[in-house]
């Protein structure tokens, strides 16, 4: 079995590949890209990102760019940022953070031309409120979120969440079911809340949280007129999108066109650049150089658009630690998924790339200026 320590292994570049070279191989998109959702912080970070988007064809991007980072970033992307309003997870004062002066920085987002609010209430959100002495804070139909959700929706805001996780951590963290309820449990609340709320649409992250099941998908996007998913999280999205026939993921698109949102879930941070990692032993600090950064981030629309657009069968350049963490007698801590290309027809792809984002984001915004 191998490891990080003895192998040296980058985990967002396992095959050493060169992305550069890469990129000119997969050539320009159809379109050009619209990512729905991303985390762009830090001036370096934001920097070398934006050579990372010129390469692989993204055009536009919306991003949880913390509030007080808002003007440094949007000086390196202009026009192309587009901003989700978020809280500061990093306070010192959490509950604080979640609750008044999160209302505040709904409104401050606004003012600066933010028309997104998301909603974060993934499982393991369950934790953050039970350390704060407030076990439904996070929960997506608290009394919190419904006055977060009322501010926004003054502002001219559409929300977005993140509802659930893989189904590798509900097998392998979230035992503990009365804890965290059962993955079918995250979707009550989401639909009660989308019900309430039918005049605004909702971008469900994550392919929904339930990339595993287009079955499900379908019903859900099937009862609620004003949801919206997008494809964002890779290392989970190539997993799991690989595993559907090709066949079946066309007929879903298809049935579904315009409602299917292209997103990475791309994280950039200066840390990216400072943090000092031996031989890159420390696997959560991802990064620990320029180059690195730039793997860390130019691999994650190599997967995407090699799963979107080419008919390749690889094994995936990026470690997925949830192989590992389900079976480790099967796969060690470099393991990664097989990326089964699903050839996409153009029509699809530009929808998914570009138009669908343009027909609901910006659309949306012009009417709320």
């Amino acid at each position: 079995m191998s490891s990080t320590l003895d192998t040296k292994i980058n985990p967002a570049n396992r095959h050493n590949l060169d992305y550069r070279a890469e990129a000119e191989r997969l050539g320009r998109p159809v379109v050009p890209i619209t990512d729905a959702h991303t985390h762009i912080n830090g001036t370096k970070a934001a920097k070398l990102y934006a050579e990372v988007a010129e390469l692989y064809g993204i055009g536009r991007v919306y991003s949880m760019t913390h509030l007080e980072n808002v003007e440094a970033v949007r000086n390196i992307l202009g026009d192309s940022l587009g901003l989700i309003a978020v809280p500061q997870f990093n306070a010192e004062d959490l509950l604080q953070a979640f609750t008044t002066e999160w209302l505040d920085r709904i409104e401050k987002f606004a003012e600066l031309g933010c028309r997104i609010c998301k909603f974060w209430s993934a499982p393991r959100a369950k934790d953050y409120a039970a350390e704060l002495g407030e076990p439904d804070l996070m929960n997506i139909d608290s009394e919190w979120r419904r006055r977060a959700m009322q501010i926004a929706k003054e502002c001219g805001m559409m929300f977005m969440t993140h509802i659930a996780d893989p189904n590798t951590w509900f097998e392998a963290k979230y035992t503990d079911s009365e804890m965290y309820g059962t993955k079918p449990d995250q979707y009550d609340p989401l639909e009660r809340m989308l019900d309430e709320h039918s005049e605004v649409p909702w971008i469900a992250a994550h392919m929904g949280g339930y990339p595993e099941d287009l079955e499900f998908l379908d019903g859900l996007l099937g009862r609620h007129s004003n949801l919206y998913l997008d494809t964002s999280a890779t290392k989970w999205m190539v997993r799991e999108l690989s595993k559907h026939s090709r066949d079946d993921l066309i007929e879903f698109l298809t049935k579904w066109d315009g409602r299917i949102l292209f997103g990475s879930d791309i994280v950039t941070l200066d840390a990216h650049f400072d943090t000092e990692v031996d031989e890159m032993g420390d696997r959560g600090a991802q990064a620990s150089s320029r180059e690195q950064a730039f793997d860390l981030y130019a691999s994650r629309y190599f997967a995407l658009r090699t799963l979107w657009e080419t008919d390749r069968k690889i094994e995936s350049p990026i470690v997925d630690p949830d192989l590992h963490m389900v079976d480790p007698e099967q796969f060690d801590e470099d393991a990664a998924p097989m990326i089964q290309g699903k050839s996409i027809p153009g029509h699809l792809l530009s929808s998914i790339y570009r138009d669908a984002a343009a027909n609901l984001l910006d659309k949306w915004h012009q009417s709320h200026l």
